[in-house]
């Protein structure tokens, strides 16, 4: 690939055309917003300028309702020999384009599965997609040649190829990403008018639980638009288990020693089958999950704080596999926890004691 047109300069499109500009890949930058344009040129992103002839590869990065008349536009300018989206719904847009007769085997689906809460040019970044799942669509009609280019984006993006059937990709995004936003949102929604000494106690577990609902709510009525069937699918499982959840929890209410063992037995219950489907979430690299060892250290909120733990993590021999920060009310002073290896954890805690850190059992 020499040449490639970014149909859509938001955060996935900017992002696929800084990390293509970035390996040399001529890029031409198309969108009817032209101060969008001139911001994602302004990053290095590439050209505002139209190609001269047909480009290797375009890539459609609009909105899941857009996407099947964004391509088939380019299709009949023959803007390029092959042709992508990067939308987070992939049946939908694959059958309204063979409604619209526009020639298959010179298109594939795919879906970078990476994002932030925040959206358009200035939230790009040309290593968004590093190391990140690309799912790629094809279908019988896709031409090889077509993708080739597909994979050789992905490399160049330094993402991780997975082929997927269109239909099982959506069911998937619709368990693993679309169900989470509403329900971090519906989760939000109760804090909008919470009483102020109960919103001051917010800690950790709903700063994670509620991350992503600061996510654009456009965007995201445009992304459940074309997929609402898995996604209410999905909800009305989760639906069920409120139901009985509540249940369980009116029954420890009763005066009834049955009726509160019952309760027991159904909050249990939910709580065991989440640890179940907890277990399952990849760990690190996508490998399977590792149990780790939490060293929580207390560090103020100062500048080269981190930087000098995780150094004397490193004089101490040991990696630190992941890390979390929660945050002091009304302090400025925060807990790290540390996420390492079991046999590495004492190790760890005595040589930063030796440094000078309190560490928090």
């Amino acid at each position: 690939m020499r040449t490639a047109a970014v149909i859509g300069t938001g955060l996935i499109g900017t992002s696929a055309a800084l990390a293509l500009t970035g390996r040399g890949i001529g890029v031409h930058l198309v969108d009817p917003d032209a101060e969008r344009v001139r911001t994602a040129a302004a990053l290095g992103a590439g050209t505002g300028t139209p190609p001269e002839g047909p480009v290797d590869l375009a890539i459609v990065a609009v909105p899941p309702a857009g996407v099947a008349g964004a391509l088939a536009e380019a299709m009949k300018s023959g803007l390029a020999r092959g042709y992508l989206d990067v939308a987070s719904v992939k049946g939908g847009p694959r059958r309204e384009l063979e409604a619209l007769g526009a020639d298959l085997s010179a298109y594939i689906g795919t879906h970078p599965m990476a994002g932030k809460e925040r959206s358009g040019p200035l939230a790009a970044s040309a290593d968004l997609f590093e190391g990140r799942p690309w799912v790629l669509t094809p279908t019988p009609a896709t031409d090889t040649e077509v993708l080739n280019l597909a994979l050789e984006l992905v490399a160049l993006c330094r993402a991780v190829p997975v082929v997927m059937d269109a239909d099982a990709h959506d069911r998937a995004v619709a368990l693993v990403s679309h169900t989470p936003q509403l329900i971090s949102s519906m989760v939000a929604a109760r804090l909008r008018e919470a009483d102020e000494t109960a919103v001051r106690l917010c800690g950790q577990g709903i700063r994670d639980v509620t991350r992503i609902a600061a996510s654009d709510p456009r965007m995201w009525v445009d992304i459940l638009s074309a997929n609402p069937g898995p996604v209410a699918e999905v909800l009305a499982g989760v639906a069920a288990d409120l139901d009985e959840t509540v249940r369980a929890l009116r029954s420890l209410e009763s005066a009834d020693a049955a009726a509160r063992a019952d309760g027991v037995s159904g909050i249990e219950d939910v709580l065991r089958r989440g640890n179940a489907g907890r277990a399952r979430v990849p760990g690190k690299h996508g490998a399977a999950p590792a149990a780790y060892e939490v060293v929580a250290v207390l560090i103020s909120d100062s500048p080269g704080e981190l930087a000098r733990i995780f150094a004397d993590a490193g004089r101490a021999g040991v990696n630190i596999e992941d890390v979390r920060i929660e945050h002091a009310t009304g302090q400025q002073a925060g807990l790290v926890q540390l996420m390492v290896e079991p046999a590495a954890a004492a190790v760890l805690s005595a040589a930063l004691r030796e440094r000078g850190w309190s560490i928090r059992q």
